[in-house]
């Protein structure tokens, strides 16, 4: 006979019988409302493996008396669509119609994806797709503009706990104490397969007591949730930057180490912190940068896991940075105004002229050597003369930018004075040369 899994056999057989999914299923969730009012929606069932996007979508086509149609994109193309919806047109009344579930939809491209369009559209199938990606990054926005996209939680320890409770109903009571139960719905990491694969591997083992211990050398530990390529790879780096920019050090060690334990490639991340280094710490502390780099090079001679160490210590040291993006966000501005401005030329005085054609032209006129000049600074225009100066970096009151801030404000007080003067001198030479008109009229 064939064996049937254990998640398989224990599969809910009502609505009322998943667990963990109660913001979908109960009072005001969409499903529950869709069923109360008769008219089933086409919808994607988003969510984390073991979650329970499958038994939704059976119960879901049970509760609206639909024939329930399964295929998966990983196998199936449009031709057995075809064949899916050929069957579905030739046999109307079956049932009130067609759910066709689609396991990993994700994995369709695009012209696939229209394919189901028109079916879906004038109602030969309800469309019920389940992924573990983000729909708004694999789905067509087509396809998407026909679907309610559901968002299905990891299961919780309650959640687990009413499954473990369902297995020793229906079977057996767990030979484990409770530190051991503890460790076997930490270990299922909100799976609830993969929690019914770990008790299956236990029904094959001597009936007695295991501890944490025992239990610990008898089963697997599961590799963290975590996928190099997928939603999870962007989600835990993005909560590792924000704990960074945030300035907490705790979370970010925790997501850092998340990684790690995921089986993410440490110089990926020495390449992050670098980033972050320049971006969200910037010259609030310069010394940032330096240590970022000085911990990748690090790591590359002292390998794993020695030199994982170093890469946490530079996640604490940017954590507790103080933060600045003024010259991330000064950059970008001044990106913008260089595409806008692109065709306009650097002012003459501040253009070199090494031929006598250039300097007939006016080339270097006017230039004043700022090392010559008190303090070093001549106050000189350089941006080209047909747009106003700009002022593109503003240093925040933090960390070392405290000090670049003084500087700024020094060097804007004195270009402020010495434009006052030129344009005293200025007025000074007009009015004179309106009084030398006059005595010559």
């Amino acid at each position: 006979m064939r064996h049937v899994p254990l998640a398989e056999a224990l599969r809910p057989q009502a609505l009322a019988e998943v667990v963990g999914q109660d913001h979908l299923l109960k009072g005001n969730g969409l499903i529950a409302r869709a069923i109360e009012s008769g008219h089933p929606l086409s919808i994607v069932l988003w969510g984390p493996p073991g979650s329970g996007k499958t038994s939704i979508a059976k119960l879901y086509a049970k509760a609206f008396e639909l024939r329930f149609v399964s295929m998966s994109a990983i196998f199936g193309g449009v031709a057995e669509l075809r064949k899916i919806i050929k069957e579905a047109e030739d046999h109307p009344l079956f049932h009130k119609g067609t759910l066709l579930f689609v396991d990993e939809i994700h994995r369709f491209n695009k012209a696939q994806q229209d394919a189901f369009l028109p079916f879906v559209e004038n109602g030969t199938i309800i469309l019920v797709g389940a992924t573990a990606e983000n729909p708004s990054f694999y789905l067509n926005s087509a396809l998407l503009s026909r679907l309610r996209v559901l968002t299905l939680n990891a299961l919780d320890d309650h959640a687990l706990m009413q499954l473990i409770d369902r297995y020793e109903t229906t079977h057996q009571p767990l030979p484990l104490t409770e530190d051991a139960r503890r460790l076997l719905i930490r270990w299922a990491q909100g799976d609830g397969r993969y929690l019914y694969n770990l008790i299956e591997n236990l029904e094959s083992i001597p009936k007695e007591s295991l501890d944490e211990s025992t239990l610990s050398e008898i089963l697997q530990k599961r590799q963290p949730l975590f996928d190099k390529s997928g939603d999870q790879h962007y989600n835990l780096i993005s909560a590792l930057h924000k704990s960074v920019r945030g300035s907490d050090p705790d979370a970010a060690l925790y997501w850092f180490s998340r990684m790690l334990e995921g089986g993410e490639a440490p110089l990926y991340l020495a390449r992050r912190l670098i980033r972050m280094a320049v971006e969200d710490i910037g010259l609030g502390d310069p010394q940032a940068l330096s240590l970022a780099i000085a911990a990748k090079d690090a790591y590359e001679m002292l390998g794993s896991p020695e030199g994982e160490l170093a890469l946490a210590e530079v996640v604490v040291y940017l954590a507790l940075s103080p933060k600045s993006c003024s010259v991330y966000r000064a950059f970008n501005e001044a990106k913008a105004l260089a595409q806008q401005t692109g065709q306009l030329d650097p002012p003459y005085h501040i253009l070199n002229a090494p031929t006598g054609l250039m300097k007939n032209l006016g080339y270097g006129k006017g230039y004043l050597y700022d090392h010559d000049m008190p303090e070093a600074f001549s106050g000189q225009n350089y941006f080209p003369e047909a747009i106003e100066r700009q002022s593109l970096y503003q240093p925040v009151e933090r960390g070392f930018e405290r000090e670049l801030k003084k500087r700024l404000d020094f060097f804007q007080n004195l270009r402020k004075k010495r434009s006052e003067k030129t344009t005293s001198r200025t007025n000074d030479a007009k009015d004179a040369k309106d009084n030398n008109d006059v005595k010559g009229q």
